[in-house]
């Protein structure tokens, strides 16, 4: 099965927890603080793979998760980190945010890589916090979640030619006369299911990669027949080589067929519609098809002028196949590849706090009991290791220095209320 897009959700690890522990030894009395850091939980990494041609592996599973890092030791030791999460993708993978839309990753090369979800970070221990005046402190923060994302991956093929046209023209037939490629041949419409790749060498060496799309029907632009299937993989190819049918006994105007796929290119987008386009006649060894060949020409020059250059081939008898390969190098000399642009998403960016975090939200839930909602609030919670003493007084401590308790007050909080925040519930005292 092709498949060429998908949604996945991937988690990446969250960070150990910070350690309170003290040195215990002989001779060595108020050792002090000797809880170790957590470990930086496993980032989840997209990985470019050559060996893969399609999304199949995301299909039935769709939720990935990394490793948590472990918890701070004794004796100052850290906690080790997780294990990154590899996600082996197929080159020309796309991979957004799929709630934001924001690219994260173009993967166009093999071993390209990019972090998808970023780990936490690993909790300090209590021997970051000793001071002159408290020089047993029983305080460790707890590891930061992992980042959590819905991600949109989508594949495009990455080649130098891509064959349009209607389906049974002749496109998967010609791959397999220029390349070693086998695809599926036979004569009904939508032979080709999934866009096939092949590799052709020119005699002085040259290489091009040709891909055999999926043939379109009138309203492809829209989803009818194979859709967005067939349209999508043609965005990443430099050159165009449209095939047209000169079979006399098809039934077919040659000439609508070829207005048909040019209409569904322009509606797709301007940007493959203006790609440079080599018109090419198949089955050129029937007898009539000359005739036919002459006919589509006229009503081509009548409309475009001598914007297309028309070649004449035939599958079977091989005639013509030399000058279209010679043609089909010749345009790929013309067009400049694509230069990658630098992936945004492995710039480090240091996290600053939206207006709407560094805002309380206080909602009076009844009588004496009130709800604080704030994501710098509930950031800190996450932080805080409030199994000791020690750690609700710096957490206190810090909610005052952020204005919560003035926030509080000015809401109407009394004395002995209960203040909510997320799952954690506290005594107001002013």
């Amino acid at each position: 099965m092709f498949v060429d897009e998908t949604y996945i959700k991937v988690v990446a690890g969250s960070g150990g927890n910070g350690k309170v522990a003290f040195r215990h030894e002989k001779y060595v009395p108020n050792g002090g603080p000797a809880g170790g850091d957590g470990g930086k939980g496993g980032d989840i990494i997209a990985v470019a793979d050559p060996g893969l041609k399609t999304l199949m592996d995301f299909k039935y599973r769709r939720k990935f998760k990394a490793e948590k890092g472990e918890d701070g030791q004794i004796k100052s030791m850290y906690g080790h980190g997780g294990k990154d999460l590899i996600l082996q993708v197929p080159i020309g993978t796309i991979i957004k945010d799929a709630n934001t839309h924001e690219i994260l990753g173009d993967l166009t090369h093999a071993g390209q890589k990019v972090v998808v979800a970023t780990g936490g970070r690993g909790g300090r221990g209590n021997i970051h916090f000793a001071t002159s005046t408290h020089q047993a402190p029983e305080v460790a923060e707890n590891g930061e979640p992992g980042q959590e994302r819905e991600l949109y991956l989508e594949m495009k093929l990455l080649a130098d030619v891509g064959l349009v046209g209607f389906p049974s023209v002749g496109k998967s037939t010609f791959l397999s006369v220029v390349t070693s490629a086998k695809p599926k041949i036979a004569a009904y419409a939508f032979t080709t299911l999934r866009p096939n790749l092949g590799v052709l060498q020119f005699k002085d060496g040259r290489e091009l990669v040709i891909a055999d799309l999926p043939g379109i029907i009138e309203g492809a632009s829209t989803g009818v027949g194979l859709g967005l299937v067939f349209l999508r993989h043609i965005e990443r190819t430099r050159v165009l080589v449209h095939l047209v049918d000169l079979d006399p006994e098809n039934g077919r105007d040659a000439f609508e067929d070829f207005e048909v796929i040019e209409a569904e290119l322009k509606t797709y987008g301007e940007d493959v519609a203006n790609k440079p386009t080599i018109v090419v006649g198949t089955k050129s060894d029937l007898p009539g098809a000359a005739e036919k060949l002459a006919q589509f020409k006229q009503s081509l020059t009548a409309k475009y002028g001598d914007r297309f250059t028309v070649y004449e081939i035939s599958n079977q008898t091989h005639k013509g196949i030399d000058d279209l390969v010679a043609a089909m190098f010749n345009e790929l000399s013309k067009v400049p590849r694509v230069v990658e642009e630098k992936n945004s998403a492995l710039k480090h960016v240091d996290y600053k706090f939206t207006p709407e975090e560094e805002g309380f939200k206080i909602t009076k839930l009844d009588e004496g009991r009130y709800e604080l909602e704030s994501e710098k609030v509930i950031k800190l919670l996450d932080r805080s290791n409030l199994d000791y003493y020690d750690g609700v007084m710096r957490f206190a401590r810090s909610l005052r220095k952020m204005g919560v308790d003035e926030a509080l007050r000015n809401f109407g909080v009394q004395d002995g209320d209960t203040v909510v925040i997320k799952d954690f519930e506290l005594e107001f005292r002013d």
